[in-house]
C-alpha cells in the first residue's frame, strides 16, 4: 500500500480546515479571521488501497510575501509534496484565482478544489468547471466541505495526479522551482486571473450574498455605528455570561462541598494524619474545586457565544473598525484579533500573535496581550462590580454589564497606550500594512460550534488552570498552617506587605493574594477570604451581602474596590501565560517585560487613583 503526501493550500476563509476535517475525520477548529492555521495540522485518509497523508498549511494571500505563515506555506509546497490541493472559495473566485496561479508556478502536481460551490450557485454564480480546467491545466473539482460533498471526487483527482509520472510541461503555469519571476510578477498574474474569471464565470445581476454583505457592512463597519454596535455586542455577551454563570457555579460549589465533607469523613475513618488530610483536602482539593466551580460556568457560556460570533464572519469587522486606531499606536491591525483571543485566555492570545507578520509588531502584541482580562480575572471583576457598583434592584445585572464593558474599554485604551509606548521606545520602527479579508456573513452552525468550542477551548483552558491550581493549593495551605513565632507564615507575609498595599489603596492581604494567585487568578478571592477569616483553608462565601459585609469589616471602601479592579486587569500574567510568552518569543527578556510592564502600570494607576480619591473623600 503506497503512501502519498498531500498539502491543502489557499487563502484564509476558503474552508481549508473544514475540508481537512472532512477528509481526515479530525476536528480542527475553524475560524473566520486571517491566518487561523499558523502551523500545519496533519491527518490521514485511505482511498483505493492508498494512504494519503494530508497537511493543512497556513492560509496565505500571496506566495511572494515573506510573512511567517505565508513563508511556511511556500517553503512547504516548494519543499516537496506529491500533490497540492489548492482550495478556492467559489464565491470569491476572482480574488482566489490570483493565489491559485501563483501556487501553480511552484507546485509540481496540483488539484484545484472549488469549495462552497453550492453556495455560489445559490448566489447567482455559474462556473464553467471544464473551461477552468483547460485554462489552469490541472484537475478542477467541486465541493462543499461543510456538507461533506465532493470528497470522493477530490480523492479520485488527487490519486490520479499522484499516480501519473511527473511531466514539467503538464502544468502550463509551472516555470521551475528556482525561478520566481512569474511568482513575483503580480501584474502579469493579475491580468491573467481577470481573463480566466471572465471566461469561466457568469454572474447574475442579483448577487444576493454581495448585496447582503454590503448592507450589513454599512451597519457594522461605518464610522457612526461600527464601534457602538461592537460595544453593545460585548455588553450583551458579558451580561449573558455574568448572569448565566451564577447558577451552575452555585451548583458546582455545592457539589464540591458535599464531596469535601465525604472526603473528610473518610480521612478520619482511615486514620490519615490531620496534616496530610489538610494538605490534600483543604489545600489541593479545595483549590481545585474553587477553580472549576468559578471558571467552568463562565467559560462554558463565553467561549461558545464568542465562537458563534466568530463563525458568523463578524470578527474581521472588529479588526477593520480598530485597524486605523491600532496603526496610530504603532501596532498591527491584527492585534485586535489577538486581544479578543486574550479575553478567553491570555496564553491563547499570545499564541494567536503568530498571525502578525512583522516581528516588531508581533512582539508588541505579545507583550501587551496581558492587559486584556482573561477568563480567570472575570470572576474577580464580576464579584467586585456586583457588590460595589451594580447596586440592587431589577437593573442591577444591566448596570454590572455596563460597568464591565467600561472596564473592557479601559483595558483596550491601556493596551493601545502600552503599544504606543513600546513602538516609540524599545520596539520603534515603521508599521506594516496588511490585507484583511472581510468574508461574507454566514449563518453560524450553532450545535457544532457550541460543542467544539466547549471541548476545544473551555475544557482545554480549564485543564491548564487545574494543573496550575493543584500545586498552588498546596503552597497556599502550607503558608496558612505553618506557624513561626506564634503566627502563620501567611500572616507574617500579609503584615509585611500591608504598608505597600495601603500605599496602593489596597492592603497586605490583597497583595499577598495576588502573589499566591500567580499560578491561577481564580484563587485570588478565596485566598483573601482565608486570610480575612484567619483560618487555614480556602473559604467560600455563598451570599454576596455576606461577602460585602466581610470585606467592609476588614476596611474595604469604594477606593479599595476601584484599586482592586485596576490591579486585577493590570498585573503580571499567570504562570501559563508566562511560559507561553517564553515559548513564542524564545527570549527571557521579552518574557520579563511581559511580566513587569502590566505590573508597573497597575502599581502606578492604583497609587495615583487611591491618593486622588482619598483627597476628595
Amino acid at each position: 500500500m503506497s503512501e502519498y503526501r498531500i498539502a491543502l493550500i489557499g487563502n484564509p476563509n476558503v474552508g481549508k480546515s473544514t475540508l481537512f476535517n472532512a477528509l481526515t475525520g479530525l476536528k480542527q477548529h475553524t475560524g473566520n479571521w486571517t491566518g487561523k492555521t499558523v502551523e500545519g495540522a496533519v491527518g490521514r485518509f485511505c482511498y483505493k488501497n492508498h494512504v494519503f497523508s494530508v497537511t493543512d498549511l497556513p492560509g496565505a494571500y500571496s506566495l511572494s510575501s515573506f510573512s511567517s505563515d505565508e513563508a511556511v506555506t511556500r517553503e512547504a509546497i516548494v519543499g516537496g509534496f506529491d500533490c497540492a490541493v489548492i482550495v478556492l472559495n467559489a464565491n470569491a473566485l476572482r480574488r482566489n484565482l490570483y493565489f491559485a496561479l501563483q501556487a501553480l508556478t511552484v507546485c509540481r502536481r496540483a488539484v484545484v478544489c472549488l469549495n462552497l460551490f453550492d453556495e455560489a450557485k445559490k448566489n447567482g454564480l455559474t462556473i464553467n468547471t471544464e473551461q477552468l480546467k483547460k485554462e489552469l491545466g490541472v484537475p478542477v473539482t467541486e465541493s462543499c466541505a461543510v456538507k461533506k460533498r465532493g470528497l470522493n471526487e477530490i480523492k479520485a483527482a488527487v490519486k490520479s495526479v499522484c499516480e501519473k509520472p511527473y511531466n514539467a510541461n503538464h502544468n502550463r503555469f509551472y516555470h521551475g522551482i528556482d525561478s520566481m519571476d512569474t511568482l513575483n510578477s503580480g501584474c502579469t498574474l493579475g491580468e491573467t486571473a481577470k481573463r480566466i474569471y471572465e471566461e469561466c464565470v457568469v454572474q447574475s445581476d442579483t448577487d444576493r450574498i454581495t448585496q447582503r454583505t454590503r448592507k450589513l457592512d454599512r451597519l457594522f463597519t461605518s464610522r457612526a455605528t461600527g464601534i457602538p454596535i461592537m460595544l453593545l455586542l460585548c455588553g450583551v455577551l458579558f451580561w449573558i455570561t455574568a448572569v448565566g454563570a451564577n447558577y451552575p457555579s452555585e451548583w458546582l460549589s455545592a457539589l464540591f462541598n458535599a464531596v469535601k465533607t465525604e472526603l473528610k469523613e473518610s480521612a478520619v475513618l482511615l486514620n490519615i494524619p490531620p496534616f496530610v488530610s489538610g494538605l490534600l483536602i483543604d489545600g489541593i482539593y479545595t483549590t481545585l474545586g474553587w477553580v472549576v466551580a468559578v471558571m467552568l460556568p463562565p467559560m462554558a457560556i463565553f467561549f461558545p457565544l464568542f465562537s458563534l460570533i466568530e463563525d458568523s464572519g463578524y470578527m474581521p469587522r472588529i479588526a477593520f473598525n480598530l485597524d486605523k486606531l491600532m496603526h496610530k499606536c504603532g501596532a498591527h491591525g491584527k492585534q485586535s484579533l489577538c486581544m479578543m483571543m486574550g479575553l478567553g485566555c491570555n496564553a491563547c492570545g499570545v499564541t494567536g500573535c503568530r498571525i502578525i507578520e512583522n516581528k516588531k509588531e508581533r512582539l508588541i502584541a505579545t507583550v501587551t496581550n496581558t492587559f486584556m482580562p482573561c477568563n480567570g480575572k472575570f470572576p474577580i471583576l464580576i464579584v467586585i462590580i456586583t457588590m460595589f457598583f451594580a447596586g440592587s434592584g431589577a437593573f442591577s445585572s444591566i448596570k454590572a454589564a455596563l460597568v464591565l464593558v467600561a472596564v473592557l474599554a479601559f483595558c483596550v485604551a491601556v493596551t493601545l497606550f502600552a503599544s504606543l509606548l513600546l513602538s516609540k521606545t524599545l520596539l520603534n520602527g515603521s508599521s506594516s500594512g496588511f490585507a484583511l479579508e472581510l468574508p461574507p456573513y454566514r449563518k453560524p452552525r450553532v450545535i457544532k460550534t457550541i460543542v467544539r468550542s466547549f471541548l476545544d477551548r473551555a475544557v482545554f483552558v480549564l485543564g491548564r488552570a487545574v494543573a496550575a491550581a493543584a500545586p498552588a493549593g498546596a503552597v497556599i495551605w502550607l503558608c496558612a498552617n505553618i506557624n513561626v513565632g506564634g503566627a502563620s507564615v501567611l500572616l507574617h507575609c500579609t503584615s509585611f506587605l500591608d504598608p505597600f498595599g495601603r500605599f496602593l489603596g489596597l492592603d497586605g492581604v490583597i497583595v499577598m493574594a495576588f502573589i499566591l494567585g500567580f499560578p491561577a487568578n481564580e484563587t485570588v478571592i478565596p485566598i483573601m477570604l482565608m486570610s480575612y477569616m484567619s483560618c487555614g483553608t480556602l473559604q467560600e462565601v455563598s451570599d454576596s451581602a455576606q461577602l460585602l459585609c466581610l470585606l467592609t469589616q476588614n476596611g474595604w471602601t469604594m477606593t479599595t474596590a476601584v484599586c482592586m479592579l485596576l490591579m486585577t486587569v493590570m498585573h503580571y500574567p499567570c504562570a501559563t501565560t508566562c511560559l507561553t510568552v517564553k515559548k513564542e518569543t524564545g527570549s527571557l527578556k521579552w518574557t520579563a517585560l511581559s511580566f513587569v510592564l502590566p505590573t508597573v502600570f497597575g502599581i502606578i494607576s492604583c497609587a495615583a487613583v487611591s491618593h486622588v480619591m482619598n483627597i476628595f473623600a
